[in-house]
């Protein structure tokens, strides 16, 4: 090793001692020299979960290749020793975590761990074993609430306060990881906020605290030992990335389940998306933000507030809406019947709307579709076609009016934007399409540089799609 080559290391692991010696001082500074007295006062609060799920079944199955045929030379061969396969049981087993909401026996969990289940037992940290009686779920946060009847009065968690979280908070998980029983992790919070696509009400604690299969329903606590996340997911292969269900979230949820054992949410009635910037620009909005309303249910809440397709929603009961997730959350935060009060920008002027929640109906879908624009020549990649009862036919679309998309070129910015063969164009620019000559001349009356703002209907529900056409002469 060259006389510089070994001047490096002598470097390099100098400042790692340095390093090490300026976190444990920090460490001391903060007061934690060992986090072992909080571990033993909280650990027994935390619970392992053993499931069960019985299924039936035949062990296989096999069918004569010609099975259907005339004379199939088979066929007796294939009935006579595959053909009466008796069902037999199937029990499968899962594991996972949660923790002791009330010293009566309340237990806080993820639904996931328990939905499927015909069998469900609490271990505790002493080793009692008790069956657990699910007393209700939610899978919309995918939590769950159990229910045991405990010999004496268990050590309950406290709750503390998720909205005060701050990323680089340190906090510390408890949980059954690979059925190892009771585990220890510490780590930070590394960001607030995280969608996962799992639902409307993604709202996620990330944090690099190690959480593996078997932690789902565990603890997240601060370092005042108060729980403040629910672990629930990882993503496969990541390492020093957890996710929990904001204590906040939670708190209503198991609340509502301990009530009722179901929870209901507030509901306006609308389908919103984001507001892209190309969206923005065509609707003349100073910054891309809000909730944009791209179709109100008939009778539904809104619609008797007097809400409009079009409308950006910008401010819900005081609380400022910066982006379209942040309003399926902050309606469902409220129950049915709450009064509240709507902040939305409509043709550039913003109006004060009051309204009356309703009750979230289980069948409405709870993911809201986004569709951006992208830039695109004027020919836009479409084929569109008048509504002729062929049409209808051939791509199940229910109107008359409007013009129909019955091809998408791949590789178009139509393509790239999300339109897609059978969506039906309701309007262009805000004014309204009834047939193919009315489409030719809102194409042709668009400019180039300026957006097109499709109102596409798409299945039963409507959304707004931004395309900004070039002009031929126009360079990248």
């Amino acid at each position: 090793m060259s006389r510089l080559a070994r001047i490096f290391v002598l470097s390099l692991v100098f400042s790692l001692i340095c390093m090490g010696q300026a976190m444990h001082a920090g460490a001391q500074e903060m007061g934690f020299n060992s986090l072992s007295p909080l571990v033993k006062k909280l650990s027994p609060s935390v619970v392992n979960i053993s499931t069960t799920n019985v299924s039936k079944g035949r062990t296989f199955s096999y069918e004569s290749p010609f099975k259907g045929r005339e004379n199939d030379p088979f066929n007796e061969f294939f009935d006579k020793f595959f053909g009466d396969q008796p069902e037999r049981e199937f029990r499968g087993r899962g594991l996972g975590s949660g923790f002791i909401f009330s010293e009566d026996g309340y237990i806080i969990t993820n639904n996931h761990v328990v939905e499927k289940a015909t069998d469900i037992k609490v271990i505790l940290q002493n080793g009692d074993i008790y069956s657990a009686e699910v007393i209700g779920t939610d899978p919309k946060t995918d939590l769950a609430l159990l229910k045991i009847e405990p010999k004496e009065k268990l050590p309950a968690v406290k709750f503390g306060n998720s909205s005060n979280l701050e990323i680089g908070d340190w906090v510390l998980a408890i949980g059954n990881p690979f059925g190892l029983g009771h585990t220890v992790t510490a780590g930070i919070i590394s960001a607030k906020g995280r969608s996962l696509g799992l639902g409307s009400y993604d709202d996620f604690i990330q944090t690099d605290a190690a959480i593996n299969p078997g932690n789902s329903g565990g603890p997240l606590f601060n370092f005042s030992g108060e729980v403040i996340g629910v672990n629930t997911a990882i993503i496969a292969g990541g390492q020093g990335i957890g996710f929990a269900i904001p204590v906040n979230m939670a708190k209503d949820v198991i609340a509502q389940l301990r009530s009722t054992g179901k929870v209901v949410r507030g509901w306006i009635g609308v389908y919103v998306q984001e507001v892209t910037p190309e969206i923005a620009e065509s609707i003349n909005l100073k910054e891309p933000k809000g909730a944009l309303v791209a179709d109100v249910a008939p009778d539904g809440p809104a619609d008797k507030a007097g809400l409009k397709r079009g409308d950006v929603i910008v401010e819900f009961n005081g609380s400022s809406i910066q982006n379209m997730p942040e309003l399926p959350k902050s309606v469902a935060a409220n129950r049915p019947g709450t009064k509240s009060e709507m902040k939305v920008i409509r043709n550039g002027e913003v109006k004060t709307l009051n309204i009356e929640l309703g009750q979230l109906p289980e069948e409405v879908a709870q993911e809201s579709r986004r569709v951006g624009g992208k830039a695109v020549e004027q020919d836009l990649g479409l084929v569109v076609q008048e509504i002729t009862p062929e049409v209808q036919s051939t791509f199940g679309t229910g109107r008359s009016e409007g013009v129909v998309i019955t091809n998408v070129q791949p590789g178009s910015v139509a393509a790239n934007s999300g339109l897609a063969p059978g969506d039906v164009i309701l309007e262009i620019n805000k004014k309204k399409i009834s047939n193919l000559d009315g489409y030719g001349k809102s194409m042709d009356s668009a400019k180039p540089g300026q957006n097109i703002l499709f109102l596409v209907q798409r299945g039963s529900n409507t959304i707004y799609v931004a395309l900004k056409p070039e002009g031929k002469n126009d360079k990248g």
